[in-house]
């Protein structure tokens, strides 16, 4: 498959770059300037030690800075390490509500074989915003963040 043109973006921006929140900084300001009708995008970190996800660089209104592994969408993302495409997220059972105008969101669990990283969170203030065609792109564009974190 073709690396999209914002994955392609993503790898220049990163490229030489090894600090972590040096890159996901610019990671999720370039999602928050490509993406349309969004209000949040950015990152929770998981913390072994806690084994919790901590809010990470992110670009929207101020967020909750703990959420517990398998609560809300995000820990739902992080414990199944799978997508979760929510399309309305009211209707989620334990949805973590940190902004009352988010209607929708994308999380995708950013890990390889051997760490994981924590999840990449985007909210929207629309009703099932995130086509199955979003996700694939995201999920493209996390693969390619991962190969700058390993």
């Amino acid at each position: 498959m073709k690396n999209s043109l914002l994955s392609q973006q993503l790898d220049a921006l990163l490229e030489n770059e090894k600090n972590l929140v040096a890159n996901l900084s610019n990671t999720s300001a370039l999602l928050a300037e490509s993406l349309g009708d969004i209000n949040w995008v950015g990152f929770y970190l998981y913390d072994e030690d806690q084994n919790e996800l901590v809010l990470g660089p992110f670009q929207g209104k101020v967020a909750c800075m703990h959420v517990a592994i398998g609560k809300g969408v995000c820990g739902t993302a992080f414990s199944l390490q799978k997508t979760q495409r929510i399309k309305n997220v009211h209707e989620f059972p334990g949805h973590i509500a940190c902004d009352s105008a988010s209607m929708s969101e994308l999380v995708i669990p950013i890990s390889s074989n051997t760490k994981k990283w924590g999840v990449l969170d985007i909210d929207s203030p629309i009703a099932s915003r995130f086509t199955e065609e979003d996700e694939k792109l995201i999920e493209e564009f996390v693969e390619t963040l991962i190969k700058h974190l390993s």
